[in-house]
């Protein structure tokens, strides 16, 4: 069964003036349908072609399968990207999530200052993550199409650093396009669900 190419949780032009509605028509409507697209043609007929997204992301990687797993994992990834964000994003996270990334952080600006490291510190393409590992919260950042599916951590928010993400809006101003994430568009409702979802599967 073809790999779905799914809507965004919101209008093209929801996230303006943070992120324009231009951006969002290369970068969902292009580049994300391209990942999908093509992963839809290389596994056709084979031996990933019945597997769900993340099952062939994992089986992709522990094969070395690089083509499969880059567009596979590209496709998952951006679907996560649209969730991170909201059109009445940033604020303060609020229960059980914000109890841990005080535990870890010591307070929401600790936090940020991790996370706008790990964005800015990505060399190139790649993404920031807050995920939750064995060993509590963490902030990482992967290269190119990597996920932090496959090492082991459960992604909690993200934020695409490529720069097809926000070079229409921010130019070569990553710092800035970090910051307005972190405070207009990051949807903390979205990273407290996988937060409790991961802890109710434990």
């Amino acid at each position: 069964m073809p790999i779905e190419f799914k809507d965004l949780p919101y209008a093209a032009d929801a996230l303006e003036p943070h992120v324009s509605a231009e951006t969002l028509h290369y970068h969902y409507g292009k580049h994300h349908k391209s990942y999908v697209d093509k992963l839809n043609a290389a596994i056709a007929g084979g031996s990933y072609a019945d597997q769900g997204l993340e099952d062939i992301i994992r089986a992709a990687h522990a094969a070395s399968d690089t083509g499969i797993f880059n567009n596979a994992a590209q496709a998952w990834n951006h679907t996560f990207l649209w969730h991170s964000m909201a059109p009445s994003g940033g604020g303060d996270p609020a229960g059980p999530l914000a109890d841990a990334i005080k535990e870890k952080f010591g307070d929401l600006a600790g936090f940020q200052d991790e996370f706008r490291k790990a964005a800015l510190g990505q060399f190139g393409s790649g993404w920031a993550w807050l995920v939750q590992s064995k060993d509590g919260l963490d902030v990482v950042a992967t290269g190119n199409a990597d996920t932090p599916l496959v090492h082991g951590s459960v992604p909690l928010l993200t934020l695409d650093v490529w720069e097809h993400a926000y070079y229409l809006d921010y130019q070569n101003e990553r710092g800035k396009y970090v910051d307005t994430f972190l405070e207009e568009l990051v949807n903390w409702e979205f990273a407290q669900q996988n937060f409790q979802a991961d802890r109710a599967a434990s």
